[in-house]
C-alpha cells in the first residue's frame, strides 16, 4: 500500500511540474470549427519535412528539408534498416550476431517498406509471424518485483521460460520457442442504414512450445509493427504540450481520460514520458531502436550490451552458450555505434507524405464528421514541435492526429497485459497521418494493434471504452456519411 502511495505521488509531481511548464510554452493548436475550406498548411502533414510521393515507397523518403549531405547519411541508415543479419561466427563481422533466438533478420522484415506489419498469411508457417510479435509477461511474484514495477524501473515481469517475447525463429540446429496460432470468430455489427459489417475477433494460442510449459498466469499481447513515418517529429513535440492534454480524471466531462505513460529511460536511468510503441512504452527513438535490435533480432547495442544473446532465459542454456557476434573493434557490441547513429538519423527523418484532396468538398465534409463525432478527443489534430528539437524537426506545424496518450479502448481491444503505467485496456492513440497510403505501401489494409481490422470502418467499429460515444456516432451515420468519413481518413 505504501509503495502504491509513493508511486502515485511521484506521478503527480511529474505531471504537476509538466503542467506548470505547459502554461508557459503550450504549442497545441486549437481544433477548427470551420470546415468550408482547408486549414492553412494542413496539406503539409509533416510541416517542412513533407514530401509529395505516392506508391510503395511512400514511407521510405528522406525529409524534404534534409541537407544533401544528410540525405546521403539517410541512405546509409536505410541500408542498415534493410540489412539482413546473419548468425555468428561469420566472415562479415559487421553483420553477424543474429539471435540465436529471434523474430526477424532485418528491421524491414517487420516494418514492411517502412509501413505496417501484417498478420500471418495463408501459406503460414512458410510466412510464419514475421512482423507480428507476441509479448509475454506474468504478474509480480514477490515484494521485490512489485517494488520494481512500482518504481517504474521495469515495464513488466518476463515469463520465466520464454522471456519477454515469443521467438519463432532460431539458429540452425536450435529449436525456436514456438509459433503463434490464430483463429477468428466473425461478429456482425448492423449500422443504422441496415448495412451489416463483419468484424473478426481473434483468439491466440501457441503451438510447439520447445522449452517447457508457460507460467500458468502468463499474459499475452499480440502486435504488428507500426509505420515509421514522422517518428522524429513525434519525438520533437515538447513533452509539456503532450502533458497539457492529460485529463486522467476527465475534468471536462467529455468521457475521455488521456493518461501519460511514464517509462524507464535507460540512458539517463530515470523516468520519462513514453511516446513510441502501441502502449507508449519507449521514451525516444534510440531506445526504441535498441530494444528492437535486442528482442526482435538478438543483437547487442551500446544501450543494451547485455542483450548479446537476445531474449534467452536461464532455462535456455543452448541459446546462452551459442556464439555471439561481439567484436572488440566495434565497441564490443554487435550493432556498431556508427550503425546505431546512422539508423537513428534514418528513423528520425523519414518523411510524412503530403496530403492530397484536402480541398475536396467530400473530404471536408468527412473531416467535419470526424471532429463532430468527438474523434479529436484522442486523435489531436496538430502540434507545433519544440524550437529546441534537431534542426529538421524544430518549430514545425505538424498534423499527426494523435495525442500520444493512453486511452481505455474497451474490453473488445483489451490485451489485459500492463506495460509500465498502461493498463491492460489502454493503448496509445495511433497517429493517423499517412493511413490512406497503407494499401499502396503494405499491399493490404490491416489495422489496429493486431491487424484484425481489414478496413478503416472495421477499425472504428472496434473502438470502445473512452471511444464508445464516437464509435456509436459512426454506427448511426448514413452510408453517404460513412463514405465521406473514410474519404477524409484516406486523405491523411
Amino acid at each position: 500500500m505504501l509503495n502504491n502511495y509513493f508511486n502515485n505521488y511521484r506521478i503527480l509531481l511529474f505531471l504537476f511540474f509538466g503542467f506548470l511548464s505547459t502554461v508557459i510554452s503550450a504549442a497545441v493548436p486549437l481544433a477548427t470549427h470551420d470546415f468550408s475550406q482547408p486549414e492553412k498548411y494542413e496539406q503539409f502533414a509533416g510541416g517542412a519535412t513533407s514530401v509529395l510521393i505516392k506508391g510503395k515507397k511512400s514511407f521510405l523518403q528522406p525529409a524534404k528539408n534534409l541537407s544533401f549531405a544528410k540525405k546521403l547519411d539517410f541512405k546509409i541508415g536505410e541500408s542498415i534498416f534493410a540489412k539482413f543479419w546473419v548468425f555468428s561466427p561469420s566472415s562479415t563481422q559487421a553483420s553477424d550476431g543474429l539471435g540465436p533466438l529471434h523474430n526477424a533478420r532485418s528491421c524491414m522484415g517487420c516494418h514492411i517498406r517502412g509501413g505496417r506489419g501484417h498478420v500471418p498469411q495463408a501459406n503460414w508457417p512458410a510466412d510464419n509471424a514475421i512482423s507480428m510479435l507476441m509479448r509475454l509477461s506474468i504478474p509480480a511474484q514477490n515484494q521485490e518485483q512489485r517494488q520494481q514495477l512500482a518504481s517504474g524501473r521495469l515495464a513488466f515481469i518476463t515469463e520465466p521460460n520464454y522471456g519477454s517475447q515469443l521467438q519463432d525463429f532460431a539458429l540452425q540446429g536450435m529449436d525456436a520457442e514456438g509459433r503463434i496460432s490464430i483463429k477468428y470468430t466473425e461478429q456482425a455489427v448492423t449500422l443504422r442504414s441496415g448495412r451489416v459489417i463483419q468484424l473478426r475477433a481473434p483468439s491466440y494460442s501457441i503451438t510447439g512450445l520447445n522449452y517447457g510449459p508457460l507460467h500458468p498466469d502468463t499474459m499475452f499481447s499480440v502486435r504488428v509493427a507500426n509505420p515509421m513515418i514522422g517518428l522524429g517529429l513525434l519525438e520533437a513535440i515538447d513533452q509539456q504540450d503532450i502533458l497539457s492534454l492529460v485529463d486522467a480524471d476527465d475534468q471536462n466531462a467529455d468521457g475521455i481520460s488521456g493518461r501519460a505513460n511514464l517509462v524507464w529511460q535507460v540512458a539517463s536511468q530515470s523516468l520519462a514520458l513514453g511516446r513510441f510503441g502501441w502502449k507508449a512504452g519507449s521514451p525516444n527513438l534510440v531506445q526504441q531502436n535498441s530494444a528492437a535490435f535486442a528482442t526482435d533480432m538478438g543483437l547487442s547495442t551500446l544501450l543494451f550490451k547485455q542483450a548479446y544473446q537476445g531474449d534467452c532465459t536461464v532455462h535456455q542454456q543452448v541459446c546462452l552458450q551459442a556464439p555471439d557476434g561481439r567484436s572488440s573493434h566495434l565497441a564490443d557490441v554487435e550493432v556498431a555505434p556508427q550503425m546505431d547513429q546512422a539508423l537513428a538519423l534514418f528513423t528520425r527523418n523519414i518523411a510524412v507524405p503530403i496530403r492530397t484532396n484536402v480541398a475536396s468538398r467530400s473530404v471536408l465534409a468527412g473531416k467535419q464528421l470526424f471532429y463532430q463525432s468527438g474523434c479529436t478527443g484522442c486523435h489531436q489534430p496538430a502540434f507545433t514541435t519544440s524550437s529546441d528539437a534537431p534542426l529538421e524537426q524544430a518549430s514545425q506545424l505538424i498534423w499527426p492526429y494523435s495525442d500520444l496518450l493512453l486511452h481505455d479502448m474497451g474490453e473488445g481491444l483489451a490485451d489485459n497485459r500492463p506495460e509500465f503505467q498502461a493498463s491492460g485496456r489502454e493503448w496509445r492513440t495511433a497517429p493517423l497521418w499517412g493511413i490512406g497510403a497503407t494499401k499502396a505501401v503494405s499491399g493490404k489494409t490491416e489495422f489496429l494493434h493486431d491487424g484484425r481490422a481489414r478496413s478503416l470502418l472495421e477499425a472504428i467499429l472496434w473502438h470502445g471504452g473512452e471511444a464508445q460515444k464516437s464509435r456509436d456516432a459512426v454506427v448511426n451515420m448514413s452510408d453517404e456519411e460513412h463514405n465521406k468519413l473514410i474519404l477524409f481518413l484516406e486523405s491523411l
